[in-house]
């Protein structure tokens, strides 16, 4: 047992191994989709159908932190350096123009993120937290749904997204048009709704100058709300309390719902960008994701959940050159910089709870004989928002960046996947002990894995 091991924690994993062999990715909804169903470009009511009440089996009387109505998780697939990055380890393959700089108790690499550097007083660094696996897409699933993929519900799991879409289903109301969860920028490591209605998808949006694609008709929208009349005059009496059943009902309210996104300017003005507002995030496509993320909360239309994905931090090779870690870091830096002023200015910072994780980190010490990093279970996990206490570390590393010597938080072990799940639900006020009794296996779906063994939990000193 080491040092810094959890008895309870560590009978966990003896009783229940965790194997870290890869698996199927099963399907997001995207943009094609949300608005193929009925092919006439408007959206469908699935996304926004609230779905009937689901059975709970169990929950412990835990108190969520409750300190956030939103938030945006920032997936950085492929995996950044954290002792490049974010638990700065310096040594000969340091570039110069990394800066290295002490900020307080934190040492930084302010050359690299130099916009970040100056927002680190509102930047919690959590430098316990330590990955299951080192396959890419076994642990951004892991990261995404916060259990085991290969576990015997993980095929069937849904996205944390999804879940926080659910959770605030019965908060909405007849202004908010937009999905609980919307996707950014995802491409191919999107997690979808597991085996929840599609109404809590991700909903998948390339972010573009031009706004929210197939919202308009071909013909025009006269010619589209002409057409959407002689629907219903032929098929009303069929769905409107139809005497085929629920199906046929929702399929009319799916219907009614699509149509509001139609030709409607707050939906349009949510995912539209100016010239000037892409410059501010930077222009590059991870900035116009934060763009469009500040603009969507503060239009406050339904979303609740955001991921942005910015992909292309494996770096086996050459990390140090200006096509590599350099131009990551600094779209990141420039991104989340400009994200964070923006939830600021539009007082939505302290409502909002924004995370950047990659899926695991990367070979510490020297580079490779390739001069780059090689997959590492040690990584970093930043927070910022929701009322955390900023500008500190929470959590430890040896002077290599190689292993935890202090986890800094109150469970004493190294931070896991399923503890940064329950920190978001906590911070949501959703109850991370939750299990459900709807899965189609009938085993039971719990929000967190071993709710009722209080294994896992959230991380409470980033509000202490």
């Amino acid at each position: 047992m080491s040092e810094l091991a959890n008895p309870q924690f560590e009978r966990l994993l003896k009783k229940h191994p965790h194997p870290h062999r890869p698996f199927w990715e099963r399907p997001a909804l995207s943009r094609r989709g949300f608005f193929q169903v009925l092919g006439t470009g408007i959206s469908g009511y699935a996304l926004f159908q609230v779905a009937r009440p689901l059975r709970l089996l169990a929950e412990l009387p835990v108190v969520p932190i409750s300190k956030a109505r939103n938030c945006i998780f920032i997936l950085l697939s492929g995996a950044p350096s954290h002792t490049d990055t974010f638990d700065l380890k310096e040594g000969s393959w340091t570039p110069a123009s990394f800066n290295p700089t002490s900020f307080g108790d934190i040492r930084f690499p302010q050359g690299l993120m130099p916009n970040l550097a100056e927002r680190l007083g509102e930047l919690v660094l959590v430098r316990s937290v330590r990955a299951w696996a080192l396959v890419h897409s076994l642990s951004q699933t892991w990261i995404q749904i916060g259990r085991n993929p290969a576990s015997a519900l993980g095929s069937i799991a849904p996205h944390i997204g999804s879940i926080v879409a659910l959770e605030k289903a019965t908060e909405r109301t007849a202004q908010d048009l937009l999905p609980g969860f919307i996707s950014l920028n995802a491409g191919g490591s999107q997690v979808g709704a597991g085996y929840l209605p599609v109404t809590y998808a991700p909903f998948q949006v390339q972010p573009s100058a031009g706004g929210l694609r197939n919202t308009t008709h071909p013909d025009g929208r006269t010619r589209w709300e002409g057409r959407l009349r002689v629907l219903h005059s032929l098929d009303d009496p069929l769905r409107k309390n139809s005497p085929f059943g629920q199906s046929s009902t929702d399929l009319d309210n799916f219907y009614q719902a699509a149509g509001q996104l139609m030709y409607n300017d707050r939906v349009q003005s949510a995912f539209s960008m100016t010239t000037e507002e892409r410059q501010t995030f930077g222009n590059t496509g991870f900035g116009d994701a934060c763009l469009i993320a500040n603009k969507v909360l503060r239009a406050d239309l339904g979303t609740r959940f955001i991921q942005i994905t910015l992909g292309g931090w494996d770096h086996h090779a050459n990390i140090y050159a200006a096509a590599s870690l350099p131009r990551m870091a600094g779209q990141l830096d420039v991104g989340l910089a400009a994200l964070l002023d923006g939830l600021r200015g539009s007082s939505l910072l302290d409502q909002t709870l924004v995370v950047v994780a990659g899926e695991f980190g990367r070979t510490v010490g020297p580079p490779n004989n390739q001069q780059g990093r090689d997959h590492f279970l040690q990584q970093t996990v930043v927070f910022a928002g929701a009322g955390v206490h900023g500008g500190r570390a929470i959590g430890a590393t040896d002077e290599r960046g190689a292993g935890i010597v202090d986890p800094g938080w109150s469970r004493g072990r190294e931070i896991k996947s399923e503890d940064l799940e329950a920190t978001v639900y906590s911070a949501l006020g959703i109850n991370w002990t939750i299990t459900r009794r709807d899965d189609p296996f009938n085993r039971g779906f719990e929000y967190v894995p071993y709710a009722d063994q209080d294994i896992y939990g959230p991380i409470q000193e980033l509000w202490q």
